[in-house]
């Protein structure tokens, strides 16, 4: 078995308030590669970009990423940056892949500009942005659907998630 759906966005799409929306509602589990990483690290994300370098956390990141698209059963939302890998990206293929897709003012407003975000610590409205603009094709390129999330409540977006599962929008074929 896989993941029902899988959740994949920026920082600040609401990955995690929306995929446990959505696992509350389809009485499925939830899982959250970031809390994964956390966990087999024994730390918080900051501290392990801090203490061991960004590299070694996209190497936790690709590892729980894979486990947990072998092993979740229900709603699994991903790290921000889990689709910079080439790998990740084609393990995703045959999921049932969603991209919460948040614009800056939104983005800004929930994230908060540095708050537990390694990668934003310097002029983070400019980091955002930019992990914004670079992101977005990856995101787009593993995804089945987008949601827009601007302007969206967490419950409106789960709505919108679970239309489209239940419109039949078919996962992206395996190469």
């Amino acid at each position: 078995m896989t993941p029902v759906i899988v959740l994949v966005g920026p920082p600040g799409a609401g990955k995690t308030s929306v995929g446990e929306i959505v696992a509350a509602r389809l009485r499925v589990d939830f899982r959250d590669t970031d809390a994964d990483v956390e966990a087999a690290a024994g730390m918080p994300i900051g501290e392990i970009f801090f203490d061991a370098g960004e590299a070694h956390f996209r190497e936790l990141e690709r590892s729980a990423v894979r486990a947990a698209l072998d092993e979740a059963r229900g709603v699994l939302a991903l790290g921000g940056g889990a689709v910079v890998d080439a790998g990740t990206r084609a393990a995703l293929a045959g999921h049932q892949v969603v991209f919460l897709d948040v614009d800056m003012h939104d983005a800004v407003r929930r994230v908060g500009l540095s708050r537990d975000r390694p990668l934003l610590l310097t002029n983070p409205r400019a980091q955002l942005k930019r992990l914004l603009d670079a992101r977005r094709p990856l995101y787009e390129e593993v995804a089945a659907v987008t949601i827009p999330t601007g302007g969206r409540t967490p419950d409106e977006v789960a709505d919108a998630v679970i239309a489209a599962m239940d419109a039949g929008h078919p996962p992206k074929p395996r190469p």
